[in-house]
């Protein structure tokens, strides 16, 4: 495999890449001088996906928009189609997807369960399958995932269950694109500080996720961006991993 010295040029697809963490993934790989294909949910968030284009436009790199649910393998293979036709190639491939439920398992519904094994663990799948197709010898696919894949805990079933699989395809993954020396690893950040987390919280639970970690903290977006950067760069030699990045929230 070849390092990543310099990622000019280099073309990243990020999921999730006009939010939170998708976002400033985006504006941290700006400045590297890449070219950026950013997928957003929803089409009401379409305003948000324009301003962040505009924004990182001005920093003069180039930045192509995709807008869907992800929900199928064609609209996965859409995706990655308008990537190669937009720059000709793709070189990193973040998947930042995910929704959490926070619910007992026998208050879940069928609806429910299917809706979270679609956004976690489909999606996911598709992405890796389809990253892989497309990739460049030597890049680098990052799935993010949840340290609740560590935890002995109650009301997370669907969320860390079907975020679970991802540890799977990263390593088979990871294994499969040895020759043509593609990275696979996943990132297991701990309960983020960003409004994915709160919809499914009560402050007493906040609180208690807090004490959980050093420095009585949930985990920054500002943590995770720099482990992305270090896997696609000087951390080339990781491959088929999950780096738990949660301040002791969860260990192994």
């Amino acid at each position: 495999m070849v390092k990543y010295d310099n990622l000019k040029d280099k073309v990243v697809i990020i999921t999730g890449g006009v939010k939170n963490l998708g976002a400033l993934t985006a504006k941290v790989f700006a400045k590297q001088s890449t070219r950026l294909v950013l997928h957003y949910h929803q089409e009401k968030d379409q305003h948000i996906a324009n301003n962040i284009k505009i924004a990182l436009e001005h920093t003069g790199v180039e930045v192509a928009l995709y807008q869907s649910d992800l929900s199928n393998e064609s609209d996965m293979i859409g995706l990655f189609d308008f990537a190669v036709k937009k720059f000709g190639r793709i070189d990193i491939a973040i998947n930042t997807v995910g929704k959490v439920l926070k619910k007992p398992i026998v208050d879940t519904s069928e609806e429910e369960f299917d809706s979270m094994d679609t956004i976690n663990n489909k999606v996911a799948y598709f992405f890796i399958k389809q990253a892989a197709k497309n990739m460049n010898n030597n890049g680098h696919i990052i799935t993010i995932a949840t340290s609740l894949l560590a935890a002995y805990t109650g009301d997370y079933s669907t969320y860390a269950g079907n975020k679970a699989p991802v540890e799977h395809y990263t390593r088979s993954a990871s294994k499969e694109l040895m020759a043509q020396q593609i990275s696979v690893n996943a990132i297991a950040p701990g309960p983020m500080d960003t409004p994915f987390f709160y919809g499914q919280e009560t402050e007493e639970s906040t609180a208690f996720h807090k004490s959980q970690a050093m420095g009585n903290q949930l985990t920054k977006i500002d943590d995770i961006v720099p482990i992305i950067l270090f896997l696609t760069t000087d951390g080339w030699w990781i491959n088929g991993q999950t780096i738990f990045a949660n301040g002791g929230y969860t260990t192994r």
